[in-house]
């Protein structure tokens, strides 16, 4: 009797054994980190279109915030920053195809949730209007904007677009291609609004005098950015997350915010 419980304790230990084995060639494969750091190089999509995170300026180089902070993050795994420009609206397959990370203002949503993931928050946002100035006294909150005969324009592909195809009832909504010419728009009197995050909205009103954020200290939502990481990537989301955690930790992260949205 006690060979048999003794026989059929040995093979439930074997069982448990193969039903681990899966779980433990996972836990084994290579880390993103690992081939980053193999590879001596660490690719980050950006957009290019998106000061003061990101701008792809003439001469086919990357300028911005999110360059800075993505060179200091490849320079603390000793390894060069390569920047590949993408597109809004083809951000993910660009980044799961091409790319280590995704930088560059992105805000978190649960759509990119579904096929990535995400460092913790880099900053706290929420979208807002930008205007003329001159109409200032004529669009002082949403509901007087979004009003029959406002022409309201937005970049297609992100959460600029999305929250404009929700939130507007009234206005006109147009599609601008090019998120780096869009504000010029307003100013020349072709578009009366556009809806980007807050931060944008101040940075743009430096570049445009012409313009003006309305109420950017009381954002129409909620929104946070955050760096796009590959999902399921414990190790290199840990290293990602530590990097910022020190970053913002030493000043190094508030020397590089306030030199771009100070």
């Amino acid at each position: 009797m006690k060979k048999l419980i003794s026989a059929a304790f040995l093979a439930g230990l074997a069982l448990v054994s193969l039903s681990l084995r899966p779980a433990l060639a996972d836990d084994a494969s290579p880390s993103r980190l690992d081939q980053v750091i193999k590879a001596g190089k660490l690719r980050i999509c950006m957009t290019g279109d998106y000061k003061p995170f990101t701008y792809y300026r003439p001469d086919q180089s990357f300028e911005g915030m999110d360059v800075e902070l993505g060179q200091a993050l490849a320079k603390s795994l000793g390894v060069e920053a390569q920047f590949i420009k993408t597109t809004w609206s083809t951000l993910m397959n660009d980044f799961i195809a091409q790319c280590d990370i995704a930088m560059g203002g992105v805000s978190i949503t649960l759509d990119r949730a579904k096929t990535a993931a995400f460092s913790e928050p880099t900053m706290v946002d929420g979208k807002a209007p930008i205007i003329r100035c001159a109409d200032k006294d004529k669009f002082r909150n949403f509901d007087m904007i979004d009003q029959p005969g406002t022409r309201a324009i937005v970049n297609p592909g992100g959460t600029n677009e999305r929250f404009a195809r929700a939130r507007y009832k009234h206005a006109t909504l147009m599609l601008h291609p090019d998120n780096v010419t869009i504000f010029q728009q307003i100013v020349d009197g072709r578009a009366d609004v556009m809806v980007t995050d807050a931060s944008e909205t101040l940075w743009q009103s430096k570049l445009h005098p012409e313009l003006c954020p309305v109420t950017p200290d009381q954002p129409l939502q909620f929104a946070e950015k955050a760096y796009l990481l590959p999902r399921g990537d414990v190790a290199f989301k840990a290293y990602v997350d530590t990097w910022l955690h020190l970053a913002k930790a030493t000043g190094q992260y508030q020397q590089i915010f306030d030199k771009w949205l100070k």
